[in-house]
């Protein structure tokens, strides 16, 4: 028995949310669907062009923490933020969602990290991320108790633009595993796999990794090819568990020569997509901590999903646990 079901780690981020459309980000030059890095001069300038705007702390690893949580699960999470007032909220705020998170501070510059993230009508997000005090995660943050006191340890493949915290993933790694824990990862988006594609797959196949998380654009950048099949079964190879989200058609999730395929949650209307492959690798991970067959991981999966895109913000504003109950879930 652990202390911890999920632990995750990430770019701790408060995320600045409004509605655009398609023009305003063709004339500042954004692009559309992807996470943009940006720096202080940029992010002061799109914020002073944003139309009203709601607050909410994000980062897609605490996204998933939160919705581990949520569903009743025991959530921990690392993550770098500075003592400022969007410091303040990011703690209070995953702290009331019951997840532990103790990471130390920084007393001085840079700033708590902040990303605008612009909805189009379509519901799709266009996020600009300045990472501000994340750069400054490293193997000092890693609390080893935690770590490995935890079932599964996941992290975001963000993590690897900030340099130092690459070290801390490898360390947290090195401890789950030395405790016979599994570690996971999603690999965040299909620009950050194209920067990454090496190392991604040097994690995965030195087993550094055992459980992926992936859309299809990311499976697809992972191994430079269009056919999404190929894709499939050469992430069956190379890892020890796979679940790929597929938007409206569900998921797919893949371990040696099994496949699961699970029909997507009815969604009445698509609000904001901003959280949902959070969430998914949320409502899996709770079912998978928990013994749960892979086809009711990946069901939990697209329910959290589900109800986060029909909602503003990355983190659900009700009761998973609750929505589970009433779909039979648990």
């Amino acid at each position: 028995m652990t202390k911890f079901d999920v632990l995750t780690i990430g770019n701790a981020i408060v995320d600045i949310i409004a509605r655009c459309d398609d023009s305003f980000l063709v004339h500042n030059g954004i692009i559309k669907g992807a996470m943009n890095l940006i720096d202080a001069e940029r992010a002061e300038l799109l914020y002073s062009r944003m139309g009203p705007a709601v607050e909410a702390s994000g980062g897609s690893a605490g996204n998933t923490a939160a919705g581990v949580a949520s569903l009743g699960g025991r959530a921990a999470y690392f993550g770098k933020i500075a003592n400022d007032q969007l410091g303040q909220i990011f703690t209070h705020d995953i702290r009331a969602q019951g997840v532990h998170f103790q990471t130390t501070p920084l007393e001085s510059l840079p700033p708590t990290a902040r990303s605008m993230i612009f909805v189009t009508e379509d519901g799709e997000r266009s996020m600009n991320t300045y990472l501000g005090a994340c750069v400054e995660l490293g193997p000092e943050d890693v609390e080893a108790d935690v770590v490995a006191q935890s079932t599964v340890t996941y992290f975001e493949g963000y993590l690897w633009d900030p340099p130092r915290a690459k070290d801390a993933i490898r360390e947290a790694a090195r401890i789950a595993h030395a405790h016979g824990r599994e570690t996971a990862m999603t690999l965040s988006d299909s620009f950050c796999v194209h920067r990454y594609r090496d190392e991604f797959l040097d994690l995965m196949r030195s087993g550094t990794v055992d459980i992926v998380f992936a859309n299809r654009q990311e499976a697809l950048a992972l191994y430079e090819t269009e056919d999404f099949e190929l894709a499939l079964e050469t992430l069956a190879k190379d890892c020890k568990l796979a679940a790929v989200t597929l938007s409206e058609e569900g998921s797919i999730v893949v371990r040696g020569e099994e496949r699961v395929r699970v029909r997507a949650s009815a969604v009445e209307q698509v609000v904001d997509t901003t959280g949902a492959g959070d969430l998914y690798a949320a409502g899996f991970l709770y079912g998978y901590t928990a013994g749960r067959s892979l086809e009711d991981c990946s069901k939990l999966g697209n329910m959290a999903a589900g109800i986060v895109i029909g909602q503003i913000g990355p983190r659900p504003m009700v009761s998973l646990a609750d929505a589970a109950r009433q779909a039979a879930l648990v």
